[in-house]
């Protein structure tokens, strides 16, 4: 029964709208009427700029996080090892599914990628950071944060099933639930991808104006 009342809670956690209550209160608008149509913190990027991106992509990350570890409230799962990634699996998927169905914005939210993230980071830090790595590099090189999700949620199950070769069959599953829910809830940017249309998000401009110039032809 406490083990349901925790994910309840995980799940009200992940429902808090960042991207959404941001627009409103500061803006006037609602995040999920512009861009992608999604509240999240890639599309907060695109219409409010990288200073708001940044403050919803923290915030989300922080609700996995705080979601996931709550197991911490109940002593049992401090000593098994086992039964503890199991609850910080429900945990964690609870906070996912609250952002990306929350209670308190009729239930259309963002895609969960950043509180999935926060999630992988209570779980097992050290995989966090390779995914991390593989998610900065992706977006340096692009500029895509679709593309650059896609890339470390693939790194994520590939990291979990063969390079760290967990145990918990649940948390194998999970990896590979991972990988097969971030391709399907980018669906839509796979297909901008495709046709070279998808936006990218408003950094490293002053490389990408150093490129251009470069590029110039001389009319000396």
């Amino acid at each position: 029964m406490k083990e349901v009342l925790l994910i309840l809670l995980a799940y009200l956690i992940g429902s808090i709208p960042t991207a959404i209550w941001v627009s409103r209160y500061f803006f006037g608008i609602d995040i999920r009427d512009y861009g992608s149509g999604n509240a999240g913190a890639t599309n907060t990027f695109r219409v409010l700029g990288s200073r708001w991106g940044t403050f919803v992509m923290v915030a989300d990350v922080l609700k996995g996080i705080i979601a996931t570890s709550l197991y911490i409230l109940l002593p049992f799962y401090l000593h098994s090892e086992w039964d503890r990634t199991n609850l910080m699996v429900g945990l964690g998927l609870a906070a996912v599914a609250g952002h990306i169905f929350p209670i308190w914005a009729d239930f259309r939210g963002g895609k969960g990628v950043a509180t999935l993230f926060g999630m992988v980071i209570a779980m097992q830090p050290l995989v966090a950071v390779y995914c991390v790595g593989v998610f900065l590099l992706v977006l340096y090189l692009t500029r895509f944060v679709s593309l650059s999700s896609i890339l470390a949620s693939v790194a994520f199950a590939v990291l979990i099933l063969f390079i760290f070769n967990e145990k918990v069959p649940l948390y194998r599953g999970f990896a590979i639930a991972v990988a097969l829910l971030v391709i399907l809830t980018h669906q839509k940017n796979i297909s901008r991808l495709l046709r070279g249309n998808e936006s990218k998000i408003p950094i490293l401009k002053h490389r990408d104006r150093r490129r251009q110039r470069r590029r110039l032809p001389d009319n000396d």
